[in-house]
Formats: structure tokens, C-alpha cells, sequence
């Protein structure tokens, strides 16, 4: 034995290049090749005049040339893996999504700014354009969008306002009238704890009795059809409210009232303020079909002609 590094006998040739495990090569169908036995009887070195794959003067470096890219058809070596578009966001949609989304975006941006346009207009003060538009600019804001500046200033809304209702109900035993119920306690019940109050809840009776205080004088006395229409309005509703409970008989008429009580001060507050309930009674309402839910009105107008009968 030679003390040669690679323990040859002496007769060996030592290779011109490091042995190198080459690997298989790719066959007809793409999958892993039979590789050619060694020069050296197949004991998994490299033959001295073999050349590592890639070095000009292979069999591999004249197939591929060194700058061919590894995914290219061209090349022979098969395809790669897909291509993907660099980047996040819209860019990486494809171009008929990167319309739609363009196209969605712009109309999101243009409502927005039509809203904001419409919110402006309508707390601004009088102009050429409210005074052409303002019925346009009225549509678009109320009811959803209307604009309460009470909260904030010249003075804020400091009162706590309830509205109550009793009736007059005629049942086998006679008339009998019911003690005054709160209407607005009921909306609050239904708005506590609830994270998606209903719009009705929140503002349908607050909103008709400044309609009906509004329109009317101190007196309780209508100011033209306004008030008319606010009369009806709020008996509307008191009978809407009014049909979800059973008195025993039928409710002939209704009268309504409110309840008016200043929000104490503070703890930290020298301010003195007067907390009593102040009563705003109106007169009583005779009830007519037309102050009925539809089908109550409609039971009720048979029940009349039966009697008339």
C-alpha cells in the first residue's frame, strides 16, 4: 500500500477531480433516471476522465447551457413551478378582480363623499343651494341622519322627559279606568342591554311628542294641520302600545300626559336645581277605527255595527 491520502495502491492514477456523487439523471417522464455504472466497476466512484455536471465539456453542460433558467421549457430540464404575481393587496388580483375591486372602491368613495356633502348642507347655515336643494338634502338626512346639536351647545339637553297614557275601557263589568302607564319606561326596557337597539324603540314616541309639543301651545291647542296631524300621530301609537296589553274590555278613549324632570347637578356642583316633575295633562282622546292598528280598527268597526244592530 502507498501512503498515498486516498489509501490507492500505487498502480492506481488518482482522478482529476474530487470524487463526486452525481445525481440520477431526469428520465424520459420527468422522474429520476438510471445512472450509468462507474468506469470503476460500479463501486460508486467517479471515472478519472468524468466531469462534474455543469463544466463546459459535459454531457450535461452541452444539453443545458449554464445561463439557461432551471424552469424554462427550453431547456429541457421541464417545467418549474408557477409564477406569482410580487406584492400584496389589489395587485396581486387578477385584472378583471382589480376592476371589480377598483370599481367598488369608487363607488364606496363617492357615497361617502355625497353623504359628508348632504351632512354639511343640511347643518349649515341657509344658502343659494339649500335654498334650491333643501328639499333634496331633507330627504337624504331624515330620518337616519338627522342632526341633534342639543348635546352640545348653546344649551344642552338637561331634562328627563317621560310620556304616560291611561285609558278608558269598557268591559262586562262596566267602565273602569287603568292607572297611567309609561310609555317611554317600555322603550327603555327594550333599549338596555340591547347592543342593536331598534330605531322605533329609541325614537319613534320621543320624536312625536316634540312633533306634538311643537305644534301645539301651551294650552294644548293645534297650530293649523300640522297639529292635526300630530294629534292623530300620537294617538297612533299610544293604541299601537296599548294593544299589546289585555285590559278586559275595549278601550273607548285615552288620555295621554308627560312627565318633565330636570337633571339633578352634580355632586361637585353648588348648583341648585329644582327636580320635581313638572305634568303636561291633555284632554281626553275619544278612540276611532282610525286610531287602530289595522286589524283592531277592523274588530272594532264590526263590534260597533253589531251593537248598532
Amino acid at each position: 500500500m502507498d501512503s498515498d491520502h486516498g489509501g490507492r495502491a500505487g498502480s492506481e492514477k488518482k482522478a482529476a477531480w474530487p470524487e463526486v456523487t452525481s445525481h440520477p439523471a431526469a428520465g424520459p417522464d420527468g422522474g429520476p433516471g438510471t445512472s450509468a455504472p462507474s468506469a470503476e466497476g460500479g463501486d460508486g466512484r467517479a471515472d478519472a476522465d468524468a466531469v462534474p455536471p455543469g463544466i463546459p465539456g459535459s454531457a450535461s453542460g452541452r444539453d443545458t447551457p449554464s445561463d439557461a433558467p432551471a424552469d424554462d421549457p427550453a431547456s429541457g430540464a421541464g417545467a418549474g413551478p408557477a409564477v406569482h404575481r410580487a406584492g400584496g393587496g389589489i395587485a396581486a388580483l387578477s385584472l378583471p378582480y382589480q376592476i371589480t375591486a377598483a370599481l367598488a372602491l369608487s363607488v364606496m368613495g363617492l357615497l361617502a363623499c355625497g353623504h359628508l356633502a348632504m351632512v354639511f348642507l343640511h347643518v349649515a347655515p341657509s344658502n343659494t343651494l339649500t335654498k334650491q336643494h333643501g328639499e333634496v338634502v331633507d330627504d337624504w338626512i331624515y330620518p337616519e341622519f338627522e342632526q341633534n346639536w342639543k348635546l352640545f351647545a348653546p344649551n344642552p339637553l338637561q331634562q328627563n322627559i317621560y310620556v304616560h297614557v291611561r285609558a278608558e275601557v269598557a268591559g262586562a263589568d262596566g267602565r273602569t279606568t287603568t292607572r297611567w302607564m309609561s310609555l317611554t319606561h317600555e322603550d327603555g326596557e327594550a333599549i338596555r342591554g340591547n347592543p342593536l337597539p331598534s330605531h322605533v324603540h329609541q325614537n319613534e314616541l320621543r320624536r312625536a311628542w316634540d312633533f306634538y309639543t311643537g305644534s301645539h301651545t301651551d294650552e294644548n291647542r293645534a297650530n293649523g294641520l300640522r297639529g292635526e296631524l300630530s294629534e292623530r300621530y300620537i294617538r297612533r301609537i299610544v293604541m299601537l302600545r296599548l294593544s299589546d296589553h289585555d285590559y278586559g274590555g275595549t278601550v273607548e278613549r285615552i288620555q295621554v300626559r308627560s312627565s318633565v324632570r330636570s337633571v339633578g347637578a352634580p355632586p361637585w356642583s353648588n348648583e341648585k336645581i329644582n327636580t320635581k316633575p313638572n305634568y303636561r295633562v291633555l284632554p281626553w282622546w275619544t278612540v276611532t277605527s282610525a286610531d287602530l292598528p289595522a286589524q283592531a280598527g277592523k274588530d272594532q268597526a264590526s263590534r260597533g255595527e253589531e251593537a248598532e244592530k
